[in-house]
């Protein structure tokens, strides 16, 4: 099968969303200028740099009370902060719960039912018993193409980690198994993991 984009592809559901995968999910908590929480899961996630550490996401939809975007990015461009949150599989649910598209001053935290602790680099929320946290210095906003679409990028400022994912020195994922998006309504975790030694090591 071979579709342009620009033509559709046929197909019950899109399928571009399934072939980059599997994709880490950014749980992204900001706060507004006002002082309102918010938070939300992003799987157009990723790290892009190691020195500074930075991170990026992408927001691709809008909402009447936010003009051209979400609560995520205008929140953002109000305060310049956001803090990344990792999810993993036992929070699976909670996370979905704060998928939902509600009004600017509903706070996800607590319609989630998630336990929030203040960040200590920036002035944000952070969940409080996520497996580890990235407290970011927003350092640009890119408009892409297409009507929503935002690239968020930050310098990473802070780094919480729970000491269970800390095991012999390492982040050790298998102790808590991020949870991943594979597309549609699919979803993945890490349970399993090796090494491949690299040719110039």
């Amino acid at each position: 099968m071979f579709y342009r984009p620009e033509d559709g592809h046929g197909l019950p559901h899109n399928p571009f969303n399934a072939i980059v995968s599997p994709r880490p999910i950014g749980w992204i908590s900001t706060r507004g200028a006002d002082g309102s929480n918010n938070l939300a899961p992003y799987s157009f996630f990723n790290a892009v740099a190691y020195v500074p550490p930075q991170v990026m996401f992408a927001s691709t939809a809008a909402k009447e009370d936010r003009g051209d975007t979400k609560d995520t990015v205008a929140n953002i461009r109000e305060t310049g902060v956001f803090c990344v949150n990792i999810v993993e599989y036992a929070m699976r649910d909670v996370m979905n719960v704060s998928s939902a598209t509600l009004p600017r001053e509903v706070d996800e935290f607590a319609h989630a039912g998630v336990a929030r602790a203040d960040c200590t680099s920036i002035d944000c929320a952070r969940v409080a018993a996520a497996p580890a946290s990235l407290e970011c210095r927003m350092t640009q906003i890119v408009r892409l193409e297409g009507e929503a679409n935002f690239v968020v990028f930050g310098e990473v400022t802070g780094v919480h980690i729970r000491d269970d994912a800390l095991v012999n020195g390492r982040f050790d994922v298998t102790t808590f198994q991020p949870l991943s998006r594979m597309g549609y309504r699919d979803y993945t975790v890490v349970r399993e993991v090796f090494e491949l030694a690299r040719p110039d090591d």
